[in-house]
């Protein structure tokens, strides 16, 4: 039977005081309310003397375990009633003198549970007899007296328990077994000799710890509380660390947070129990950051965070923040708070107000400004340079010295004073040989060294053979690619051209009869007799008045028919222009046909500031955007209240100068002169400069003479000759006067220099210069038309964006209207402006804010009233490749495409009228590559031409001079606008952030004071009335949070003080979560 719980006697448990390092103590208190009273009881016995009750006293005191505040408050109490007290006491003792009073009977179902291990062949009834008597065992641990507890103690009880943990199967993990066995523990470690004897016992902590691996939810919960209330507890936050790294082996896992961050990220669909474990586990995580060395050491906090960062915990944090729970947030706010203070005073050492511990490019320059013109900066340039040594592979053994070389760091950075380290570490010394040795043997290093340099340079062999291949496949390849794609276009143009001439033939066929049969009426009409002119059916006069027809000969010379008359203008005459509309006259200057009315534009009531824009004349309006915009509709949508705030010219403006700090980096030009010594038998009749550097590209090329020649007069058919080669051979052309001299010494060939022997062999080619001209321009003719065509078709479909967008007109239509509004006088009432006003809206400032422009403003209305023209990116995609191209060089490499394909035609034909050599192959390869380049160059032209008629016509259709204005220049303000909507709409973000967030704090922070006060009265309500251990309290402030609360206020007095200090002295600004 298990033994009932015990009720109050006049004696319950209290909170206690968390001080400092001190061990919390489990204190006592007499309950003072009203409504309580000592139970009235008529002792059976009469009552001892004063000195035997207080014997007898003492040792039921002695059982509480009391702090001797309290025993001196028990000892103060009348003689009447700690009699009273000692009866009751007494007779609780005697009705539980059953076996279950003794330890001994707990201890021995703890250890039979644990011999019948499996669940399985259990009835349920002995599966609830067991679950009874562990929660019996549990509630013996918190009500029996002092002298069970230790008697259970000196028994190792803590040991079974610990045992059938460890021995326990996956059903009984699962059970409600499972979770009051861990509460077990924590009834144990309620008083201070229980708490020591399990803190002191070699695995505890790391069995409780293995008790994660579950599913159980509650249990789970069980296990994370007492784990975080060890942390406050001195000396033990190391043994959960340690106890962590037990469980990373135990569930082998990569790290050893790396569960609490999953289970943090999964959803279980309950939410009270999800919320009650991500509760725990930030409270854990909380006072693994937060103590034990953390509580001083800032290096410490950020090496146990970086952990957590690394596992993924910010983003999941942030999802948290979707359950909406006060206790939960209460966590988190904490680890945010907590962690923007750690890193502000971290920047601090650097005189920063942020460090990006993302970018290795930040961390190295702010160590290398740190340590430069310190003893330490050879030391760390040693280390840099020393890693650029260190092996690496993507798999095998070298990614342990990165590893080694990471802890090593670690343990110098967390560890003391005093040589201690207040995280487990794996590496006990510093002894780096014997490290590396373990992890890989020196004598298998070097043989993988040794057996690593063989196969290199076999590799090394292989790969320059396959790279070989692989260009002559790839020439091969895409010659036939552009052979097929020549022979289809070829095929495309010659069948719409048969279409055409059929066509044509056919109309000449009319024409021909038109003109048989003009020519026989102008025959009949000079024969006497004949119809007068100008009678009814008589043929026309040879030249009339108005006539369509030129006056037409019978006969041309040689006997040949007449040509055909021209064909009459398509459409006939243009019609001319109408009239204005009536009552409304042009205004002067104004071109014909283009009426405008006057425009209704409201007055603001006060100056504005002016909207420096340049206003297009009206004369240049004709077929343009601006006829088919009308701004005053935009009137009707806008606050002009609001824009008259905005921008009022009454209030004082500030200005702004950025300075631009530009860098310069002088490059240093090392001139490598190599020397070669000629031996004494050769003969060298060039010059020395020009014959060593001669030598140098021969060496490169690894070709011998006859292999050169004959790649040339084969036009290179198995790609021997690179480009880059080809362009350095070209320099070494041999001249006349070389020629000349080499020709002196021809019967001298064997002692001819390498450089000199080369020359003379390739001036016997016929034209040398002229094939490899054609070799190197064909080489590059695709490469280079590839370059061509993307620049072309950028301005094509750029033009026909700007041609085109709605989400532009648009647009222009609202800052017609804005500036209209603006100015006044000359500079407004105005159809249009010019395009290149688009990138001075930013210069105009709000007289509210500083930090406001028009275009902020303008991006603003855009949101909301017109959102369509935010896809203005996705309609003019195009333009900032367009905004790159320079006509006049696109001009100059059409030119020379031109060019070089007229050169390589010359040659053709040149080659084409000397006779046949041997191996010469020039003739049939370069006219092969003459007709498919000759069409890919005809199909750039027509692409050219056809993008210049677009840009004119984009350009007229802005009011723009097509003449006086370029590409580059066109479609680069278009570029610089788009880039500047894409800043300010940014800019709208973080100020819009910035606002919600303070809001958010603001709110946060006046519920959590709110929470507190709450709390704080309910504590103070049920303080006199709730019995609770030690541990208990301290496992309840941690799940809630209390127990940070004196350093979450010191963190926002702290945040507040930093924060004036940032906006004082610099207009820097971390980027943070909380965005201090």
């Amino acid at each position: 039977m298990a033994p009932r719980k015990r009720g109050g006697r006049g004696i319950s448990f209290i909170f206690c005081c968390f001080r400092n390092n001190d061990h919390p103590e489990i204190t006592y208190r007499l309950r003072n309310d009203s409504n309580f009273a000592l139970q009235t009881m008529e002792p059976a016995l009469p009552m001892p003397p004063v000195e035997e009750l207080d014997v007898m006293f003492s040792e039921l005191v002695d059982e509480l375990d009391l702090t001797d505040k309290h025993r001196e408050a028990m000892f103060a109490l009348p003689a009447e009633k700690k009699w009273q007290i000692y009866c009751s006491k007494k007779k609780d003792q005697e009705e539980n003198k059953g076996a279950t009073s003794w330890p001994e009977f707990y201890i021995d179902q703890l250890n039979s549970m644990a011999a019948r291990k499996s669940l399985l062949a259990l009835e349920k009834e002995e599966e609830e007899e067991r679950s009874k008597t562990i929660e019996s065992l549990k509630t013996a641990l918190r009500t029996k007296p002092m002298r069970f507890v230790t008697r259970f103690i000196d028994l190792d009880g803590l040991s079974c328990i610990l045992n059938f943990l460890k021995t326990m199967d996956y059903e009984t993990s699962e059970s409600r077994i499972h979770t009051s066995l861990i509460g077990c523990i924590k009834a144990l470690m309620n008083n201070s000799q229980g708490r020591a004897h399990v803190l002191a016992h070699s695995e505890s902590i790391n069995v409780i710890a293995q008790s994660l691996s579950t599913e159980n939810i509650k249990t789970k919960v069980a296990v994370l509380e007492i784990l975080g209330a060890v942390c406050l507890v001195p000396g033990g936050h190391k043994k959960v660390l340690q106890a962590m790294l037990h469980y990373q082996k135990y569930a082998s896992e990569r790290t050893r947070f790396q569960t609490l961050i999953n289970d943090l990220d999964k959803s279980t669909g309950r939410y009270r129990d999800e919320v009650s474990l991500k509760t725990a586990i930030m409270s854990f995580i909380n006072a693994v950051l937060s103590q034990g060395a953390g509580v001083e050491s800032l290096d410490f906090r950020l090496h146990l965070r970086y952990e957590f960062l690394m596992l993924g915990i910010q983003p999941v944090i942030d999802k948290l923040r979707e359950h909406e729970n006060s206790t939960l947030d209460r966590h988190l706010d904490f680890f945010e708070m907590l962690r923007n203070e750690d890193e502000l005073e971290f920047a601090k050492r650097f005189e920063l107000v942020h460090i990006d511990t993302k970018s290795a490019t930040q961390m190295f320059e702010l160590t290398r400004k740190r340590l430069t013109h310190s003893e330490a900066y050879p030391h760390f340039m040693s280390i840099l340079h020393h890693c650029l040594q260190m092996p690496y592979k993507r798999s095998g053994n070298t990614v342990q010295y990165w590893l080694l070389l990471d802890r090593i760091i670690q343990q110098i950075v967390i560890q003391n004073d005093k040589g201690q380290d207040p995280d487990s570490t794996p590496l006990e010394n510093f002894n780096i040989k014997n490290v590396v040795r373990m992890l890989v043997n020196e004598n298998e290093v070097k043989q993988w060294k040794e057996q690593a340099e063989k196969m290199r340079k076999e590799h090394n062999e292989l790969q320059q053979k396959l790279e070989k291949k692989e260009r002559e496949c790839d020439a091969k390849t895409q010659e036939k690619e552009e052979m097929m794609q020549t022979l289809n276009k070829m095929k495309e143009k010659l069948e719409k051209e048969t279409t055409e001439h059929k066509q044509v033939k056919q109309q000449v066929a009319d024409l021909t009869a038109q003109l048989h049969e003009l020519s026989r009426r102008a025959v009949c009409a000079s024969v006497p007799g004949g119809p007068s002119p100008g009678a009814p059916g008589g043929p026309f006069p040879s030249s009339m008045p108005g006539s369509l027809l030129p006056p037409l000969p019978l006969t041309l010379p040689g006997g040949a028919p007449p040509p055909p008359p021209p064909p009459l203008p398509p459409g006939g005459p243009p019609p001319p222009p109408g009239p204005p509309p009536l009552g409304i006259m042009p205004p002067p200057g104004a071109p014909v046909g283009l009426a405008l009315k006057k425009k209704n534009i409201p007055q603001p009531t006060n100056a504005l500031k002016s909207f420096n824009w340049s206003k297009l004349p009206e004369n240049k309006l004709d077929r343009t955007v601006w006829t088919d915009i009308d701004d005053t509709k935009v009137f009707k949508v806008l606050d002009l209240e609001d824009l008259e705030r905005t921008f009022s010219a009454y209030q004082r403006q500030q200005d702004f100068s950025v300075n631009s700090n530009s860098r310069q980096k002088e490059a240093d030009a090392i001139d490598d002169t190599l020397s070669s010594k000629l031996k004494v038998k050769e003969l060298s009749v060039i010059d020395g400069r020009r014959a060593q550097n001669c030598n140098i590209l021969l060496s490169r090329l690894k070709l011998s003479n006859d292999e050169i020649k004959r790649a040339i007069l084969t036009m290179d058919e198995q790609e021997d000759l690179p480009k880059d080669m080809l362009e350095q051979l070209l320099k070494f052309i041999p001249e006349k006067s070389d020629i000349d001299l080499l020709e002196e010494h021809k019967h001298e060939l064997d002692r001819m220099a390498k450089a000199d022997r080369f020359l003379f062999e390739m001036s016997r080619i016929n034209h040398y210069q002229q094939r490899l001209q054609s070799l190197y321009f064909k080489k590059k003719f695709a490469e280079r038309v590839a370059e061509v065509k993307p620049k072309v078709e950028a301005i094509r479909s750029g033009s026909e964006e700007v041609f085109r967008s709605g989400a532009l007109k648009q647009l222009l239509e609202v800052v017609l209207a804005f500036g209209n509004y603006m100015n006044k006088g000359q500079r407004g009432n105005a159809y249009g402006f010019k395009i290149s006003s688009l990138n001075k809206i930013a210069d105009t400032k709000s007289s509210i804010d500083k930090n406001i422009t028009l275009l902020h403003y303008l991006i603003t209305i855009m949101e909301s009233k017109y959102p369509k023209v935010l896809n203005l990116n996705e309609e003019l995609r195009d333009i900032p490749q367009a905004a790159k191209v320079n006509m006049t060089e696109l001009d100059k490499e059409i030119n020379n495409l031109r060019s070089g394909l007229k050169a390589v035609e010359t040659e053709l034909e040149y080659q084409k009228s000397q006779p046949p050599q041997p191996g010469d192959k020039f003739v049939s390869v370069v006219s092969q590559f003459i007709t498919v380049a000759s069409f890919s160059f005809s199909d750039v032209e027509d692409l050219l031409a056809e993008a210049k008629d677009l840009f004119t016509k984009a350009v007229k259709h802005f009011g723009e001079e097509a003449g006086k204005i370029q590409p580059d220049e066109f479609f680069g303000i278009f570029d610089q606008f788009l880039q500047a909507v894409s800043e300010a709409k940014q800019e709208n973000e973080n100020m819009r952030k910035k606002k919600e967030e303070e809001e958010r704090r603001a709110r946060m922070e006046a519920q959590l004071k709110e929470q507190r006060e709450r709390e704080r009265k309910m504590r103070k309500a049920k303080e006199n009335s709730e019995e609770s251990g030690e541990f208990d309290d301290l496992v309840s402030a941690l799940r809630s949070g209390e127990v940070f609360d004196k350093d979450l206020s010191k963190l926002k007095r702290n945040r507040k003080r930093i924060s004036n200090q940032v906006t004082e002295g610099s207009r820097e600004r971390p980027v943070t979560k909380l965005n201090f």
